[in-house]
């Protein structure tokens, strides 16, 4: 049985005439990682400081590891760590030297502090930069000392907003896997908000669009390209060394298959429409034509497809999505 660790119910923000955050229903099982989904200006922020008590909702409920946000906020912060996406350091000092500091606010003993400090710079890969001023830091290094900062009270959740903006190819790489990793062997709950489609794919297990404040649909990544096939069919591309001058027996044999609803020929090439995911029966019915196959392609969606297609339909159709696997 999956726990829930987020829990957020019709969650809104109004700041005047404009509505940040619309109806924001969506729950965060433990353990798991999420994505938040949407380009700059979505209301992803600010759906997350409601979440930290940082922020007063409008309306709706926020509740984080069993307390209500708003109401129980200290409560919150000392179970959840937040990674925002710039994060601030005393550059005078060594990223050892500002990471016990943390610890020491955090309630360690000064000895203590240095070895949990020592324990978690090895953690997420400084500890050969440990004595360098973070003024000398880059990008990516500071943002490993904030992830090792947010780990200082051993929060049962993580929440990292934009945490890989500037980051080079390789940092971002890195991070990520340092993420994936730290999740696993701890158990972490990790929410993390991102505009970056490719980077939510590579590290999350489910995740939610969102757009203009509303939760358009969320899922994993499969879930919600089984929806997309499901309304807009399967294809099949078959492409042939040659094909036959008069199509109509392989058109009426291929038309006969219960899942093809559509065959398109584009040069040497067949695409088929169909119902469902039947690519194994369409080749061997062509090879029984005897026809000449050099390759079969079966369209898939990624994530990209899946979010330009909910951006889209969002344009047009204002309504809420909801795919919610429990």
């Amino acid at each position: 049985m999956r726990i829930p660790i987020i829990e957020l119910t019709d969650l809104s923000k109004r700041y005047g005439s404009f509505l940040a955050v619309d109806q924001l229903n969506l729950t965060i099982y433990k353990g798991e990682i999420f994505g938040l989904l949407g380009p700059n200006g979505a209301g992803k922020t600010t759906s997350i400081l409601m979440m930290l008590g940082l922020a007063e909702p409008t309306t709706g409920t926020a509740f984080v590891c069993g307390e209500n946000a708003t109401r129980h906020p200290i409560a919150v912060k000392r179970k959840v760590g937040y990674l925002p996406d710039n994060v601030g350091f005393y550059d005078n000092l060594t990223g050892l030297e500002n990471l016990t500091l943390i610890a020491r606010l955090n309630g360690y003993k000064l000895e203590e502090a240095d070895r949990k400090a020592k324990t978690l710079l090895a953690e997420v890969g400084l500890a050969d930069h440990m004595h360098k001023k973070t003024a000398a830091y880059s990008r990516g290094m500071k943002q490993r000392l904030g992830l090792a900062d947010v780990l200082i009270k051993q929060p049962e959740v993580v929440i990292l907003d934009e945490p890989t903006l500037g980051i080079d190819p390789t940092g971002v790489a890195e991070f990520l896997a340092l993420i994936r990793r730290l999740s696993q062997q701890q158990g972490l709950t990790v929410l993390l908000s991102s505009h970056h489609l490719q980077q939510v794919q590579q590290i999350c297990d489910r995740v939610g669009i969102f757009v203009s404040g509303r939760l358009l649909v969320e899922g994993t990544v499969d879930t919600l390209a089984t929806n997309l096939f499901q309304e807009e069919g399967y294809i099949t591309t078959v492409n042939f060394k040659q094909l036959p001058p008069d199509m109509t027996t392989w058109e009426r044999t291929l038309g006969e298959l219960k899942c093809v609803q559509q065959v398109k020929r584009h040069g040497t090439s067949l695409e088929i429409r169909c119902t469902a995911d039947d690519t194994p029966t369409i080749v061997r019915c062509l090879v029984h034509l005897g026809a000449d196959i050099t390759s079969v392609q079966r369209q898939t969606y990624t994530l990209d497809d899946i979010y330009t297609r909910y951006f889209e339909n969002n344009l047009v159709v204002p309504h809420v999505h909801h795919t919610n696997q429990q």
